[in-house]
């Protein structure tokens, strides 16, 4: 199996349970404490781009700096997410599982079957 990474926060059930998942199988993700580590601009369009999705979706809507920040105007660009995010990174939804060029956001956390399972 190609090498796995894992995007987490030991604080959100989700991330545990899809720790658990990887754990079951006898995987071993590489582990990121992205709270501790956030990633930079360059990584998270990287990561948009493993997702196949729009930087909005990847922000927690309901952390407070979601509302503080005004994230919710639909005229946000890509680039204003992406800069929030680096800058507030507990508006990353999380846990994001990645394998080679493709990630998914494992919630529900069985969503990291797709690339364990998948090609």
């Amino acid at each position: 199996m190609s090498d796995l990474t894992l995007y987490h926060n030991d604080a959100c059930s989700k991330c545990r349970a899809t720790a658990a998942l990887l754990a079951e199988r006898g995987l071993q993700p590489r582990v990121v404490e992205y709270l501790q580590t956030p990633p930079d601009a360059g990584t998270l369009r990287d990561l948009l781009t493993k997702l196949a999705i729009p930087a909005r979706d990847l922000l927690r809507k309901g952390e407070p700096e979601y509302a503080a920040l005004g994230l919710d105007d639909p005229a946000l660009s890509d680039e204003a997410a992406i800069a929030a995010m680096v800058e507030h990174p507990r508006l990353i939804e999380r846990p994001i599982l990645i394998r080679d060029d493709r990630a998914v956001i494992c919630r529900p956390p069985e969503r990291a079957l797709e690339l364990i399972d998948g090609p």
